[in-house]
């Protein structure tokens, strides 16, 4: 009898140790937030509206002067060096020409797609049932006389002309390792209400967020990836408070853990005191939105939901995470100095980017990425490592769509109106 108990313990030994082992060794979940930047600067671009071709022409040259090309290497390097598992990208950007009104649109760069050959099929974008975790965000369209760009390097090739109507889109995606692939179980995209009109009815910005659920250390975990709207109007609620409450209320009924990444365009200080360093141009105090304000920063709207700042600490200014000029060939000058007095180096003014969690995630280490040359894009990134705490397996429900209205009737007279009116213009400077 002894013997025969020596044996079953020695045997449940052995079958137990490997398992435990197995726990003590799991790997930490590694989440990096990346925005691509779409190539241009847009804040020149809308300043020269209602000149559309010139800002068209614009930011094309930008675009091929910041070269995705050779950013790709150096972001492909980037993550290959860090090796996340999930990697949420904001400014998915796609630029699309048409060589004729009546033609179809031309993929010209696609940063994605062109980011995921560059690593060697190592990472996919996360993907169930045939829908993409890929939100298109929002799309400047070629437009007839209005977007028409001259590039004969491009254009010759593609349509043996000159010139094109070329567009773009700007969304955000998230990436994973392709070995997660048969842990992906639920995926969707959705929008936000609050849309900043830079021409209402006519040129509304749309954001949004892609999310899925993925089984990682045993547990359903939901990501996110969201870029909250940059332009904000004086005295106004900036769009992207109201964008983050809305992400707030959508997550509000998820309760498996989850992970937040993104480009939330919100600073800690914002709104800020108008006698206060604001080189980035900011949100500013205002009757509306008082300075420190909770309800006008989104950073603050995420933090008072219970969702944690995985880190760095967003209050260090050496941790600030956007200053880069528009061709990333350094800091903006018109920013480097401030950026010093304020305590960063790297001549970065404003913390943007972060990686948030809630609901049983351990945040085991967390660090800034790409604060210095070669740049691939014109932010810093973010990185950490995180643990699962909670206990059990919950998949929530999907989350909302939150689908976008489409095309009006009068938003497409307006389109064309425009079109005409710039075409008129367009054949009379010809003349001269």
């Amino acid at each position: 009898m002894k013997l025969r108990s020596a044996l079953i313990a020695f045997v449940s030994l052995v079958l137990i140790a490997p398992v435990s082992s197995a726990n003590a060794e799991t790997q930490p979940i590694k989440v990096m937030s990346r925005n691509l930047y779409l190539g241009a600067d847009v804040g020149v671009a809308l300043a020269k509206i209602p000149n559309m071709p010139a800002a068209a022409q614009f930011m094309w040259e930008q675009v091929q002067k910041t070269d995705f090309s050779k950013r790709k290497k150096i972001l492909a390097a980037e993550i290959q060096s860090e090796s996340p598992d999930v990697i949420g990208i904001q400014e998915a950007t796609i630029w699309y020409c048409k060589a004729h009104f009546w033609s179809s649109k031309t993929e010209v760069f696609n940063f994605t797609k062109e980011l995921l050959a560059e690593l060697d099929g190592e990472y996919i974008i996360a993907e169930k049932d045939g829908v993409e975790a890929n939100n298109p965000g929002y799309s400047i369209g070629p437009i007839p006389f209005l977007t028409k760009v001259s590039d004969a390097k491009t254009f010759q090739p593609l349509f043996g002309q000159n010139s094109a109507d070329c567009g773009f889109q700007i969304g955000d995606a998230l990436l994973i390792k392709k070995s997660l692939k048969q842990y992906v179980n639920q995926v969707g995209n959705s929008e936000y209400d609050a849309v900043y009109k830079v021409v209402p009815t006519l040129m509304e910005i749309y954001r949004g967020y892609t999310w899925a659920d993925i089984t990682m250390q045993g547990a359903n975990v939901r990501f996110v990836t969201t870029h909250l709207e940059s332009l904000w109007d004086a005295n106004e609620i900036p769009k992207a408070a109201d964008q983050a409450r809305q992400l707030v209320k959508d997550l509000s009924n998820t309760k498996s853990p989850v992970v937040v990444i993104g480009d939330f365009n919100s600073d800690p200080r914002d709104p800020r005191l108008e006698n206060l360093p604001n080189p980035g141009e900011q949100p500013v105090a205002s009757e509306k939105c008082p300075a420190g304000s909770n309800a006008c920063n989104a950073y603050k709207i995420m933090k008072n939901a219970g969702f944690i700042d995985s880190g760095p600490d967003a209050s260090d200014p050496s941790t600030y995470s956007w200053g880069m000029n528009a061709l990333l060939t350094g800091a903006d000058p018109k920013r480097l100095k401030a950026a010093q007095a304020m305590g960063n180096k790297h001549g970065f003014t404003d913390r943007l980017d972060y990686i948030f969690v809630k609901n049983g995630m351990k945040i085991l280490s967390s660090r800034m990425i790409g604060q210095t040359p070669p740049y691939g894009t014109d932010h810093a990134g973010v990185v950490t490592e995180l643990n699962v705490t909670a206990l059990g397996s919950v998949v929530s429900a999907p989350l909302d769509t939150h689908d976008r209205f489409p095309i009006s009737f009068w938003k497409g007279v307006g389109i064309l109106l425009i079109a005409l009116i710039s075409w008129r213009i367009v054949r009379r400077y010809r003349r001269r």
